[in-house]
């Protein structure tokens, strides 16, 4: 594996001396840290009498304060983590690494009746310093509960995804995990389909970049005294993913040149590793921990050549009837009632080689399938952008077999047939907009400026194009567009997340009579939806969920070292379903990182029926436990379980607050479908652009991604982001034929 795969994908090795590191914190918070890291994975005494594996025997003596863990964890917490955590954590560190700090957020359990009398954090005993953990979980004082919550999630995260110099992690055998090491079924070669027309802005320097644009096609003016380059061309986007790649294709196909932005990297199957940890680092923004400000909301979002449909989990879900019904009538906006819209579907299905059947269900499925039946309830298979037998559980990782059909080797190869230019790891500041010529209100905008992330490369890039696409997603559109100086009041609001809930459930290998891991095979091939007993309508639906054993770890409620080592044990055979609704609440994002959101009353109901289902479907498919992933680890045993006892659990069953919240129950929230922020609307005041996706106050610029939906899908919106940007697109390039957006 480490020989194949792209090094950007592999573990990046540093020295063990704390020099390499980043972090800047001392040398008591370390030790403090570390003490906090043993407490949550510590080791555990003399398993012997359990007759346990040599493998097994390993991982419950490991613990958490092994080097690295202690200064990874802390260089992911300042790199990854927000702000206010991080300065929250920093300072109860510096406390806990002094006794009077320790006095004051422990309390009396750190009291000693010999010299000294009072320990700090590090010289308590390793049972005390669970317990003081553990009261942490339910603490009202709420810097002590995210401090807990933070260094929980990344502790394990970093635990499970640090790997040897073979990419092996020595606690991934105990737990019955491996990376998938099968050869591309698609027998590639050495061929990265975007070669003729990609330029990697890490690979360049000042002089070679600006000799790489040329040479495909773009004209470039370099301006010395501003260290700045001209780059001139019909039509840039900003954004390689569902939208991006969509637009690049039909507007290079309609004779347009296209330049293409992309902050991420480009990769093909065979750079794909599998490993969690540098997979998620590279491919997501942020690493995979990109949160809402109060950390309610944990949120995946892909940043690489290809966005999310790169990392997606395949789902190929044409756009609900009675959502677009909604979006045509009650927004009022007709493309959405069109021929053209629902054409466009067929058009992007067939692109991405959508197809309707699995051969095999992998073991989540299977539960899901299974359960569902059981229960007597209809289960529905999943269309996804693959052969029917693509049986891969990784392709949150990049799918290595090349059988998945993202817009990296579908409609980016389209655009690059038809000299497009693709300018990756560069990243747009803002959009060059200027007063209309002709007096009219509504300004102009005549491109991009853009830096690229490699520091190789100082000059600033002004591309100019007659029209600019913004396609970098819900998160990052409306920051790009409020930077530049626009100001429509639906810009940045009215963000939807399809907000999820976990429940688990534990199928022992020799019970179950269902095979395999949680995971192999696809990802997502079932769905149920969940309806109302009045009406037809869909209040949440439940499917399975990717958790790797860093993401699950970290997700997974804690409430002792020796509890959490024993389900680790148990992760391979540990279904994972959710339970996501099509949300009436929404949040707002108006600067990069920084996203606020809040569910409905009518979200968490709908939340919390799709849960109860999620894990009745759970023990319809013969668990012999179930649970949530709730703060206090609320489960059940299923064996022999009573009519009545189920439903007093079942009852007991809610959508929560998030950590910050003031109950005593709490627990993260997922979500992978961002949509809205830049809605459509039928006038200024209702959307952020109009029906044909170009803003109301710059002519010129268009936003291409599922920012301009209307609201929320209700299901996984691949289908419907790259249908509305084909349509969008479609109309660009028609107008662009008639010369408009030409200089007044």
């Amino acid at each position: 594996m480490k020989g194949e795969s792209h090094p950007l994908l592999r573990e990046r090795r540093r020295e063990s001396n704390n020099n390499n590191y980043t972090h800047c914190f001392s040398s008591s918070q370390i030790q403090s840290l570390s003490a906090i890291c043993e407490a949550l994975i510590p080791p555990i005494p003399d398993q012997t009498e359990h007759k346990l594996t040599q493998s097994l025997q390993s991982f419950y003596q490991i613990s958490g304060s092994h080097p690295p863990i202690p200064n990874e964890v802390a260089e992911r917490l300042v790199s990854r983590g927000l702000p206010e955590a991080v300065f929250i954590v920093s300072l109860i560190l510096k406390f806990l690494s002094t006794r009077l700090g320790t006095l004051l957020l422990c309390g009396y359990i750190c009291l000693n009746w010999k010299w000294p009398f009072i320990h700090n954090f590090s010289e308590l005993s390793l049972k005390k310093r669970e317990v003081i953990l553990q009261k942490w979980s339910r603490q009202s004082f709420l810097p002590l509960r995210i401090a807990f919550a933070t260094l929980k999630i990344i502790c394990f995260y970093t635990f499970f995804t640090w790997t040897d110099e073979n990419s092996k992690n020595p606690s991934w055998e105990a737990i019955g995990y491996h990376v998938e090491t099968k050869e591309n079924s698609t027998k590639t070669l050495k061929e990265r389909p975007l070669e003729k027309g990609i330029i990697e802005t890490t690979k360049e320097n000042d002089t070679t970049l600006i000799e790489s644009l040329a040479h495909k096609g773009l004209e470039v003016i370099e301006n010395k005294n501003h260290n700045s380059c001209t780059i001139k061309c019909d039509v840039v986007i900003v954004g390689s993913g569902c939208g991006g790649g969509v637009a690049a294709a039909v507007l290079a196909k309609s004779g347009q040149k296209v330049l293409v932005l992309e902050k991420g990297q480009y990769f093909v199957p065979q750079d794909y590793s599998g490993l969690e940890g540098p997979s998620m680092n590279e491919l997501y923004e942020t690493g995979g921990m990109l949160t809402t400000v109060d950390g309610k909301v944990l949120i995946l979002a892909g940043s690489t050549v290809g966005g999310g449909s790169a990392v997606n989990w395949s789902a190929s879900i044409k756009t609900p009837n009675s959502v677009l019904k909604d979006w045509a009538e009650e927004k009022n906006i007709p493309l959405f009632g069109s021929y053209d819209y629902l054409s466009a579907m067929d058009i992007v299905c067939k692109r991405i080689g959508v197809t309707d059947n699995c051969t095999k269900e992998g073991f989540q499925n299977q539960v899901l399938r299974k359960g569902c039946e059981n229960l007597g309830v209809k289960v529905e298979s999943v269309p996804r952008n693959s052969s029917e037998n693509h049986f891969c559980g990784s392709c949150c990782y990049g799918c290595r077999t090349g059988d998945k059909k993202g817009t990296d080797s579908t409609w980016l190869v389209d655009a690059i047939g038809n000299s497009a230019v693709i300018l990756t790891g560069c990243k747009a500041e803002k959009f060059i907009l200027e007063d209309n010529k002709n007096g009219r209100a509504k300004k102009r905008c005549l491109g991009v400026i853009a830096t690229s992330t490699n520091k190789n490369i100082t000059k600033k890039l002004q591309i100019e194009a007659r029209v600019t696409i913004s396609s970098c997603g819900s998160l990052f559109t409306p920051p790009l567009m409020i930077s530049s100086g626009l100001e429509n009041q639906n810009i940045g609001k009215n963000l939807h997340l399809h907000p999820v809930l976990l429940a688990w459930g534990y199928y022992p290998e020799s019970k179950s009579g269902i095979e395999g891991k949680c995971f192999e095979g696809g990802i997502i091939t079932s769905i149920h939806k969940v309806g109302s007993e009045e009406s037809s309508n869909v209040k949440a639906i439940v499917e399975a969920a990717a958790l790797g054993p860093a993401s699950f770890a970290a997700l997974f409620p804690w409430l002792s070292g020796l509890e959490m080592k024993e389900t680790m044990t148990k992760y391979s055979r540990m279904a994972n379903l959710f339970s996501l609704v099509r949300d009436e609440g929404s949040g707002e994002v108006k600067s990069e990182g920084r996203i606020k959101y809040r569910l409905s009353g009518i979200d968490k109901e709908n939340l919390k029926t799709g849960l109860r289902q999620a894990l009745r479907i759970l023990i319809g498919a013969g668990a012999v436990e179930v649970g949530t992933y709730r703060n206090d680890g609320q489960r059940i045993k299923c064996k022999g379980i009573k009519d009545e006892d189920l439903e007093e659990f079942l009852d007991s069953v809610g959508a929560v607050g998030g950590p910050k919240s003031t109950g005593q129950y709490w627990t993260v929230y997922s979500s992978a479908h961002q949509m809205g922020s830049c809605r459509m609307g039928a006038n200024e005041e209702e959307g952020a652009v109009d029906e044909n996706g170009e803003s109301w106050e710059a002519k010129g610029l268009f936003v291409c991604d599922g920012s301009v939906l209307p609201s929320a899908v209700g299901v996984n919106p691949m289908i419907t982001i790259e249908a509305t940007a084909y349509c969008i697109s479609k109309k660009i390039a028609e107008a662009l034929k008639k010369g408009k957006f030409l200089d007044d």
